[in-house]
């Protein structure tokens, strides 16, 4: 297995009298599409949320690629590599589509905070820009204001200003949500080329999808961990086949 770009080991975080998450570890490997499941209450948007240093845990740790992030904020864990998708999209609609990739890549540089100079005319920001919507395949719409692309077309365009950042860890947090079918096909099929050179941690609700792209599966229930292993391990497993009250479910 290749190596591990993102590691948390016993991640605690509870909410008054509500554990969300309880004592959680989990590895993410380069090259690897690692998806977390599990019923509604799981925990699953918490231990996203302590990942990406929007929550902070009560317990326990995050690495990224060996470094101790855990008192990181966000912002300084994108700068170290993760980069997140959320549930809803977040985008700059009044833009064009290259404006907000461009946005996403300045805001990486190590130009970013200077007060001179016209970012929209350095040309390794501009490459990382282009570079991101090519591969997340949108550079066809480039100078189309964001707020005119479809619902899918917008999920593509958050994905690639993750990816304007040079991430080396994706927090995918369910990037199907919202799709009709034809559009969940070609966000499977993104999802799954994004996984080169990449390591990715997937939240989603598409138990096809899921089984579709994952390598590995981490499955949470009442905030705990209760399998982890590749599809056919969790399938297998009747803890789970417990927790989604059958195995039609899976």
């Amino acid at each position: 297995m290749a190596d591990i770009v993102l590691s948390a080991r016993h991640l605690t975080k509870r909410f008054g009298g509500l554990i969300a998450v309880s004592d959680v570890s989990i590895d993410v490997h380069r090259d690897e599409i690692h998806a977390v499941i599990g019923p509604n209450g799981a925990g699953k948007s918490t231990l996203v949320n302590l990942l990406s240093g929007e929550i902070t845990p009560g317990d326990g740790s995050v690495h990224l690629a060996g470094e101790d992030m855990t008192a990181r904020s966000p912002d300084q864990r994108a700068r170290a590599g993760l980069g997140r998708s959320y549930q809803k999209t977040t985008i700059f609609p009044d833009v064009s589509v290259f404006a907000n990739a461009r946005l996403a890549a300045q805001a990486r540089s190590p130009k970013a905070l200077r007060f001179f100079g016209d970012a929209s005319r350095d040309p390794v920001i501009n490459a990382h820009a282009t570079a991101a919507l090519s591969e997340a395949g949108i550079a066809a719409h480039a100078d189309t204001p964001a707020r005119h692309l479809s619902h899918g077309g917008q999920r593509q365009l958050e994905i690639a200003m993750v990816l304007a950042t040079a991430p080396s860890i994706l927090l995918l947090d369910e990037p199907l949500a919202g799709m009709g079918p034809a559009e969940a096909q070609d966000m499977i099929a993104l999802v799954s080329r994004l996984r080169n050179g990449r390591g990715i941690l997937l939240v989603e609700h598409d138990m096809d999808a899921v089984f579709a792209l994952a390598d590995r599966l981490t499955v949470m229930a009442d905030g705990h961990v209760i399998a982890t292993g590749t599809p056919a391990q969790v399938r297998a497993d009747p803890a789970v086949r417990v927790a989604y009250l059958g195995e039609d479910c899976l």
